[in-house]
């Protein structure tokens, strides 16, 4: 990634590069047009997990089938901003037991390039927009990061 592509995530976390990827993999859902008329934060709203929000949560639970939605268009979205910097396609994998704990793996070829384990998605969501930004971004740049080291795998198919 060049220095000039780097967006600063605090002062704008919309027009971060992951931001605006996971916002086209929202709307890419809405065959019908009706988030047309809502905008970019009214659509990622719904994983800004504000203390008064995570207080409503129960501690244990079962996630709803929405809320794991959520969570694998985000990991869509880490997939697909790792392809556009790469060029290599990126596969996701989502094992998950009824609870709400499990793994994610995104794949590149025969190389894994995100790997992480999945507790409580129930309560999935981050404090802030900042914060969504930045851990997508961390996610991405890891993605990048692990192509880059071992391409010959990520190749590989």
């Amino acid at each position: 990634m060049a220095e000039s592509e780097v967006i600063d995530v605090a002062a704008d976390p919309l027009q971060s590069e992951f931001v605006r990827q996971l916002v086209k993999v929202w709307r890419a859902q809405d065959a019908h047009g009706a988030w047309d008329g809502r905008s970019d934060a009214q659509l990622l709203d719904p994983y800004i997990l504000t203390l008064e929000r995570k207080r409503e949560l129960p501690i244990m639970g079962d996630p709803d089938p929405e809320t794991l939605w959520r969570l694998e268009l985000y990991y869509n979205a880490i997939g697909l901003s790792i392809e556009r910097a790469t060029g290599v396609m990126v596969s996701p994998i989502m094992k998950l037991h009824h609870e709400g704990f499990g793994r994610l793996v995104l794949t590149a070829g025969r190389l894994i390039v995100v790997n992480k384990q999945l507790r409580d998605t129930h309560r999935f969501g981050f404090a802030s927009m900042e914060k969504l930004a930045a851990e997508g971004q961390k996610a991405v740049t890891a993605g990048i990061e692990m192509i880059d080291k071992y391409p010959e795998v990520a190749k590989y198919s």
